[in-house]
């Protein structure tokens, strides 16, 4: 029986598989019109499998083409020379693999030339691939290089000026063909020295997350060969928690499908993708690590990101931006349909979260009154559900009582310290009671909505910066809004006010006949003079 791919290259035997068949045909096009392709787009996303299926179909189809598949992943610190060696070695293994695999012998003068490649610099690789194109007569070579970012920083300008000759030379007999360069950083990023690109001859190919009929196929293929369905809410939650990135989706597949047992004679449905939900934003994987990994390189990084998240004003998705460059790079921010900057999914938005959490804040032991035994029980009703009103009133008072200490949290920026401490404080609270709480990311709506799900009731809570009387009641409609969308009664909003003078608030009202509670919490930014002056 097959599975969902995590880790590495699929293979349609093994596991799952998206056909990507549009995607595949754009390529292919590009491909025989010899262009020059470039994709950067961060780990795990499907580049390595995609091209590799685009050169077998490309073969199969045509064996004028000639396919030579390259990864650099290994050469990050190696010398010029001993980097130069290796290609042009590895390259003639490739052509000598390709003969064998279509069982044809090379001629001899190509035989001859296989045997003694060039040894060093780079000034050999444009007539190494003159000499080898006039060998394969009358065939193309495509070349792929995978992790191409991992190239030695010496060797970028030299070997991306000899593709550029290569590519304007006579396009008949050019070698390559066709080159396709794939990594994460980008061309410009390459660009070490900041000069001019010597490689803008490139022809930039996209990679999409799976859109939710995508994600339809790949977990139908799972229930035509086993026989058990998924309910049509859980395809469409994995979807919008995910946003259709490849390992989040398998990876949630897979927990479903393989980690938790259910039955085969049941549907998966919403009580069992809640539990797959919560090991997924709580556990550790290769995606995740390199997110966490990355969000950490930059103590930039966090403001930018909160920035994002807490306010009504857009981002713009400018990539002449250092900062917002590189979250772009590493797969964190993607750019909206308004060319706006959004947190890629809000499985990603919930580990960013985490990741800037700090694991002791110092405040843990004054989050509930010193006055009441009960801690966390406190905050449950007589039948065992969430007083969320009580929970949040004690939230309020807990930032009073903490005053200017809770500007000591360690490493954290004093704009986004309340939120943080409302993360920190819920999912305490929600841990302790065996509730879930994850993260919504509506499109164009930038605001942190906290979900917690508890016996089967839904509590959400929208959380933003003071940015003044308009903003905030936009805020509110924008909740009643999402209300409607979740099926949900009543909805909670807190507002932190940074400002001088503050006005701390707490209102209860019926907006289009359902409940909001909404607090404007101060934060103090000051510590209070000795004197009480």
């Amino acid at each position: 029986m097959r599975g969902f791919g995590i880790h590495g290259r699929v293979y349609p035997d093994e596991h799952y598989v998206v056909a990507r068949t549009e995607e595949l045909a754009d390529f292919i096009r590009r491909v025989k019109y010899g262009k020059y392709i470039v994709l950067f787009a961060p780990r795990q996303t499907g580049k390595t499998t995609f091209f590799r299926w685009a050169l077998e179909e490309l073969a199969a189809k045509d064996e004028t083409y000639f396919p030579i598949h390259l990864n650099f992943e290994r050469y990050e610190d190696w010398p010029i020379e001993e980097f130069y060696r290796s290609f042009y070695g590895r390259v003639s293994k490739q052509v000598g693999d390709v003969f064998q695999k279509r069982d044809v012998a090379p001629s001899a003068a190509l035989s001859r030339f296989l045997k003694n490649v060039p040894q060093v610099t780079q000034w050999m690789m444009l007539p190494f691939f003159e000499e080898l194109g006039s060998l394969l007569t009358g065939q193309r070579v495509v070349l792929i290089i995978d992790e191409f970012d991992a190239i030695p920083r010496d060797a970028v300008r030299g070997f991306l000026h000899t593709l550029r000759d290569i590519y304007l030379s006579d396009r008949e007999f050019r070698c390559p063909f066709s080159v396709g360069i794939v990594g994460v950083k980008n061309i410009t990023q390459l660009n070490y020295d900041r000069a001019v690109s010597p490689f803008n001859v490139q022809d930039e190919f996209h990679l999409p997350n799976f859109t939710l009929a995508r994600v339809k196929e790949l977990l139908g293929q799972y229930t035509a060969e086993v026989g058990q369905a998924f309910a049509p809410e859980v395809i469409e939650n994995i979807h919008r928690q995910t946003a259709g990135q490849p390992v989040l989706v398998n990876r949630l597949a897979q927990i479903l499908t393989e980690e938790m047992d259910v039955p085969k004679n049941e549907i998966i449905g919403m009580e069992h993708f809640a539990v797959a939900h919560r090991q997924l934003l709580r556990g550790r994987n290769t995606n995740i690590q390199h997110l966490t990994t990355n969000i950490r390189r930059d103590p930039r990084f966090e403001r930018r990101l909160m920035q994002i998240a807490s306010y009504d004003e857009a981002v713009d998705f400018n990539l002449d931006d250092d900062i917002i460059s590189e979250l772009a790079t590493y797969g964190v921010l993607v750019e909206g349909t308004n060319g706006m900057c959004e947190i890629a999914n809000p499985i990603y938005l919930y580990r960013i979260l985490r990741t800037f959490q700090p694991a002791i804040n110092g405040l843990e032991r004054d989050y509930y009154p010193q006055n009441t035994g009960n801690g966390y029980r406190d905050y449950l009703t007589d039948a065992g559900q969430i007083d969320m009103v009580a929970l949040l009133d004690n939230f309020r008072d807990f930032i009073a009582r903490a005053g200017f200490r809770i500007l000591q949290v360690p490493d954290k920026p004093r704009e986004y310290v309340g939120q943080h401490l409302l993360f920190a404080y819920l999912a305490q609270f929600v841990r302790q009671v065996q509730g879930v709480m994850h993260l919504e990311v509506q499109t164009g709506r930038r605001r942190l909505d906290l979900v917690v799900n508890h016996r089967a009731r839904k509590y959400i809570v929208e959380t933003k910066v003071w940015q003044g009387e308009q903003s905030y009641r936009a805020g509110k409609e924008q909740l009643v809004a999402y209300l409607k969308l979740e099926g949900a009664a009543e909805g909670y909003y807190v507002v932190f006010d940074h400002r001088r003078e503050p006005e701390p608030r707490v209102e209860t009202e019926t907006l289009d006949g359902l409940k909001i509670r909404s607090y404007v919490i101060p934060v103090v930014h000051e510590r209070p003079s000795e004197s009480g002056t």
